[in-house]
C-alpha cells in the first residue's frame, strides 16, 4: 500500500448544499486509504519506527508503576482538560478536581461539565472495548451520547449522527473555513470508514491507520457538536482496541494544543492539497514526543512520591499518620478532611494535624479559601500534571 509515488491525489469533491438559508460548497472526502498510496521516504519510515519504539517504552512503564490505576486516573483527567481546552473551555485540572468533589464557587460549571463528561465518555469507551465490543459506529454514537449528556451542546442530538448541515469557523456558512459533507451523504462515508478501522495491520500499519482515521473523522464531522473531542479520543481508543497499548496512557491533546495552528493547518492541507504525508509526519512526531513525555512524567511523579514520603519519615509516629494521608492524596489529590479520614481510617483531628505538617513542608495547600467544607490539594503533584494544561488565552 505504501510506496514511492507522486503525492498528487484527489482527496474529495465539492458539492453544492444549503446551510441555513445560504448555498455553500461542502467537501465530500474520498474513502480511506488514500489513492494514490502514501509517499513514505526513508526518513518517514525512520520516524514511524521511532514513534513505535517510544510507544512501546511508554506501554512498558506500566509494568513498573506501583499503582497503575492512580496514573490512569490522572492521565485521563489531564487529557480531558487539554482536549476540551482546544475547543475553547477554560477549565484547568484543579478546576476539574474541585468540580468532582463538589460545585465550588469560582469553577466554571459549564466548562467543568464538559470536561467531566469527557472523562466519563473515555471511561465508557475503554470499558466497552475491554469487554470485547468492536470499535464501531454504534460505539462511537454511544460514546458521543455520554460526552454530550447534560453539557453545553447536549441539546444537539447527542449520540445521533447529524441531520442538518454544519460548518466550521465563521458566523455564517458562507464565511466558513470548512464545510463538512451534507447530512444525506454521511452513511456512504461512515460505512467505509468503519470498515477501514477494522483493516489488519498488514494492510495499514496501526499508527498510520490512527493518523488517517483521525483526519477522516474530523472531515466527515458526523455530529452537530463534540466532533473534535471524540476525534482525538478515537486515537487512544484505536490504539487500545488493537493492543498497541495495554493501558490508556497516551493522549495527543497536549501536543495538539501546543501546536494548535499547525494542527488545523495540516488538517486543511489534507483536504485542499492531498498532503497526507505532511499530516502523517506531524502526527508521528506527536506520538513520539507525547510517548517520551509520558515516560518522563511518570518517572518524575514516582520520584516526587518517594521524596515526599521520605520527608515525612523523620516525624516519628506523626509521620506515619501523615504518610497515610499523603498516600490517600496520591490516589485522589484533592480531598476534604472527612474524605481523607474515611480513606485512611484515621480520626479527623489526626488528619488535620497531618495536613498542617504537610503544608509546612509545601506538600499540601487549602484551595477553597473557605472556613467550612474546605478542600486540600497535594500541590506538587498537581503542579506536575498542570504543566501544559493552563487554559489558552
Amino acid at each position: 500500500m505504501f510506496r514511492l509515488m507522486s503525492p498528487q491525489r484527489k482527496t474529495g469533491v465539492l458539492v453544492q448544499t444549503t446551510a441555513g438559508d445560504q448555498s455553500v460548497e461542502a467537501f465530500v472526502p474520498c474513502p480511506l486509504p488514500p489513492a494514490p498510496p502514501l509517499v513514505l521516504t526513508s526518513a518517514d519510515q525512520d520516524l514511524m519506527e521511532r514513534a513505535n519504539r517510544a510507544l512501546g517504552r511508554l506501554d512498558g512503564i506500566t509494568a513498573i508503576l506501583p499503582d497503575l490505576d492512580l496514573f490512569i486516573y490522572m492521565y485521563v483527567r489531564k487529557e480531558a482538560v487539554l482536549s476540551s481546552q482546544i475547543e475553547g473551555t477554560q477549565s484547568s485540572i484543579s478546576d476539574l478536581l474541585l468540580y468532582e468533589n463538589s460545585a465550588v464557587p469560582g469553577v466554571l460549571i459549564g466548562d467543568a461539565d464538559e470536561v467531566s463528561n469527557y472523562v466519563a465518555a473515555m471511561g465508557y469507551g475503554l470499558e466497552r472495548i475491554k469487554e470485547g465490543f468492536p470499535l464501531s459506529l454504534r460505539l462511537l454514537r454511544d460514546i458521543h451520547g455520554v460526552l454530550m449528556r447534560g453539557a453545553r451542546g447536549g441539546d444537539k442530538a447527542p449520540g445521533e449522527f447529524r441531520r442538518i448541515q454544519n460548518w466550521l469557523g465563521g458566523r455564517r456558512p458562507r464565511d466558513a473555513v470548512f464545510v463538512p459533507p451534507p447530512p444525506h451523504r454521511l452513511m456512504e462515508l461512515l460505512d467505509p470508514f468503519e470498515r477501514f478501522l477494522h483493516t489488519p495491520p498488514t494492510e495499514t500499519p496501526l499508527l498510520i491507520k490512527a493518523a488517517l482515521a483521525h483526519v477522516q473523522f474530523e472531515t466527515i464531522h458526523p455530529f452537530l457538536d463534540g466532533n473534535g473531542r471524540l476525534g482525538r479520543l478515537l486515537i487512544t481508543l484505536l490504539l487500545c482496541a488493537q493492543e498497541a497499548l495495554s493501558q490508556p496512557i497516551l493522549y495527543l491533546s497536549l501536543y495538539l494544543k501546543q501546536n494548535r495552528e499547525e494542527y488545523y493547518t495540516r488538517l486543511q492541507r489534507v483536504r485542499a492539497d492531498g498532503d497526507w504525508e505532511g499530516w502523517l509526519r506531524f502526527f508521528l512526531e506527536g506520538i513520539r514526543e507525547t510517548a517520551q513525555g509520558g515516560v518522563v512524567t511518570a518517572k518524575r511523579i514516582l520520584q516526587a512520591f518517594k521524596e515526599h514520603e521520605a520527608s515525612l519519615g523523620g516525624l516519628g509516629q506523626r509521620g506515619l499518620s501523615a504518610t497515610r494521608v499523603l498516600r490517600a492524596m496520591q490516589r485522589r489529590p484533592v480531598a476534604s478532611v472527612a474524605q481523607l479520614a474515611e480513606r485512611t481510617e484515621l480520626s479527623e483531628p489526626t488528619v488535620r494535624s497531618s495536613l498542617t505538617r504537610m503544608e509546612e513542608l509545601g506538600l499540601t495547600r487549602e484551595i477553597t479559601g473557605r472556613q467550612r467544607d474546605r478542600l486540600f490539594a497535594y500541590w506538587p503533584y498537581i503542579e506536575i500534571l498542570n504543566e501544559g494544561a493552563e487554559p489558552l488565552p
